[in-house]
């Protein structure tokens, strides 16, 4: 099995977000994004670092080769503080494990982190069969579903929940 590190979010890696952004790799998201809204998530992943309201991760092999993203960033769930979590793999690289191994060390990452935080919650589209089994076997657990508006249209998805105390 390859070896995997995750290494922090930098402005260099605006390419990643856009090969990202395809139909293919947006169908569970509801559409591709704009090159503006890009722009604008790449600084906000570089500013929520420096605030410390974010960590955001390069999903590299072992020769440096980006295979995707995921992070984690504050929000509020049920009422408290908590974090959310969300990643991609890049479509050469699916199959074989890579947002499941490299969501341990993010864990661990958000543990550090947790500042009073006790739950990690993540949200994939319920039609996205890869994401939720990787958040099943990774030990969370599904406490329902919820429909919000995202990217400008209603996504039914499926909501998870994982003590980060534990």
């Amino acid at each position: 099995m390859d070896a995997l590190t995750l290494r922090p979010w930098s402005a260099g890696d605006l390419e990643l977000l856009r090969m990202a952004n395809t139909p293919e790799m947006t169908a569970h998201l509801n559409g591709i994004e704009s090159e503006h809204q890009l722009l604008d998530r790449n600084a906000r992943y570089l500013r929520l670092w420096e605030a410390g309201e974010a960590r955001m991760f390069v999903i590299a092999d072992e020769h440096g080769c980006s295979l995707g993203s995921i992070g984690f960033w504050n929000v509020e769930w049920r009422g408290e503080p908590a974090f959310e979590t969300g990643w991609f793999v890049l479509p050469e690289a699916q199959g074989r494990g890579v947002a499941s191994r490299a969501l341990g060390p993010m864990l661990d990452e958000a543990r550090q982190h947790r500042a009073g935080r006790r739950f990690g919650t993540a949200f994939p589209s319920v039609e996205n069969a890869g994401s939720n089994g990787i958040c099943r076997r990774a030990g969370f657990e599904l406490v329902g579903t919820v429909t919000d508006d995202f990217r400008g249209a209603a996504l039914m998805m499926n909501e998870w929940v994982l003590d980060l105390s534990g």
